[in-house]
């Protein structure tokens, strides 16, 4: 049922976009909605490559219509999704909805087993863009059978979506999504909190030759902003994410978020690496004390960089030029991107003090 990897064009660099799920849960409606649209314009998020604006579960009504097909709730949701879809698209926009696999979504509102074709339709007749598909309710079921059918679903529907695979990594979706969907969650759920950021960093280790364009590993939707981190653990968690080739999601409230909080976000030089063209995700290559580096090999044979730090206090961290599949003697040119400065030319090595629960970001690159 798969299309081989999925070369449709969709998602040839990571989705960016907005989902509503991290900062407001079921707490939604269409006002909401078109102001985070409006927001992500005026912050400069769409300058910086942000396109979706996903709702997720709870914008549905209780109970399918009378033929059968969703619908959205008539008090929250009101002018209807077709309506919200044009608001968005207008102002340059691309829209996401969300639906469940199994039989109810998380939240107990009408999910869509059985009704996949049908409910891929109804989206494709609303101007929706992209679609997340969860996996609660899901008893017997099994992701690697049951999402080809939205596949399928999609083909048909007579409009380009971008299906996000939502099923937190249960049946190895790495192995299977890249000829099913265009993105697929690799674990459980982030939380807004240092040690999940730790868990869900960890369960990405030797993910990355599944993952390429129009088809990526997704280590869940950015917390950026919503407070429970720190700000350099905030731009751990950026940094990760872009050498990770991860969708950048972002989960905070737009409209009001600081300055700090939009700096990261919008981060130009991180961004470029999350939306490198050659698609290569990065992996951990090497590990002393409470230190870590990962890398990714970039379009022109440069190297990104992140120098990750664990530890309750600063540390010095390295990375060799052997650890990048280049030789000791070999030149490079070594930029930081979190302060877009350019830190001269070295060989075999190049170090940094990290601060606590933070991370610096680098861009190699070897001289012609």
């Amino acid at each position: 049922m798969g299309l081989g990897r999925q070369r449709d064009g969709l998602a040839p660099t990571p989705p960016m976009g907005w989902n509503s799920w991290n900062r407001f849960q079921t707490a939604i409606d269409e006002r909401l909605v078109r102001e985070t649209a409006e927001a992500m314009v005026e912050s400069g998020m769409k300058d910086a490559g942000y396109r979706y604006v996903v709702i997720d579960d709870g914008w549905e009504a209780k109970a399918r219509n009378a033929e059968g097909d969703l619908e959205s709730d008539p008090d929250r949701f009101g002018s209807g999704i077709a309506d919200l879809a044009g608001r968005v698209h207008a102002l340059g926009l691309r829209f996401g909805i969300y639906t469940d696999a199994g039989t109810a979504t998380c939240q107990g509102f009408p999910a869509s087993l059985g009704n996949e074709a049908r409910d891929a339709r109804r989206f494709a007749s609303w101007g929706v863009d992209y679609v997340k598909v969860d996996w609660c309710h899901t008893e017997g079921l099994r992701g690697r059978t049951q999402y080809p059918i939205w596949t399928e679903a999609f083909r048909s529907a007579g409009r380009p979506m971008v299906l996000s695979i939502c099923e937190w990594g249960r049946d190895r979706p790495w192995e299977w999504g890249p000829t099913t969907g265009h993105l697929w969650r690799t674990c459980w759920d982030i939380q807004d909190s240092w040690a999940s950021l730790i868990g869900v960093i960890d369960h990405q280790r030797g993910l990355g030759a599944h993952g390429g364009p129009d088809g990526w590993n997704d280590p869940d939707m950015l917390e950026v902003g919503n407070g429970g981190m720190t700000p350099d653990e905030y731009r751990a968690h950026f940094s990760l994410w872009c050498v990770l080739a991860a969708p950048l999601m972002a989960g905070n409230d737009v409209r009001a978020m600081t300055d700090e909080v939009r700096a990261i976000l919008t981060a130009p030089e991180p961004i470029a690496v999350d939306q490198d063209p050659l698609g290569r995700q990065g992996d951990l290559v090497r590990a002393e004390r409470s230190c870590e580096v990962w890398a990714r090999e970039l379009q022109g044979g440069g190297r990104a960089v992140v120098l990750f730090n664990r530890s309750p206090r600063s540390e010095e961290a390295v990375v060799r030029w052997t650890d990048l599949g280049w030789g000791p003697q070999d030149r490079a040119r070594v930029r930081d991107l979190w302060e877009r400065a350019d830190r001269g030319t070295f060989t075999e090595a190049y170090s940094a003090t990290v601060p606590t629960h933070g991370a610096v970001m680098l861009r190699l690159a070897r001289p012609d």
